[in-house]
């Protein structure tokens, strides 16, 4: 957090309307990207609930 702050303060010095442009649209950027973060999370718990599924017969054999 601390080294975004920083860029942008680079960034502010060396162009500022470039600057200001990006933390105006910073917010609406989040905001369109929420959708795609939701999703990325559905997929990441399917994924292990499967690979829990497809691993228990090892587990519940003592494999590591």
């Amino acid at each position: 957090m601390m080294v975004a702050f920083l860029l942008w303060c680079l960034l502010f010095v060396l162009c500022w309307p470039v600057a200001v442009l990006a933390l105006l649209l910073y917010p609406a950027v989040w905001i369109i990207s929420l959708p795609f973060r939701l999703i990325g999370i559905c997929f990441e718990s399917a994924f292990a609930l499967l690979k829990a599924m497809l691993m228990l017969p090892a587990r519940i054999l003592g494999a590591r």
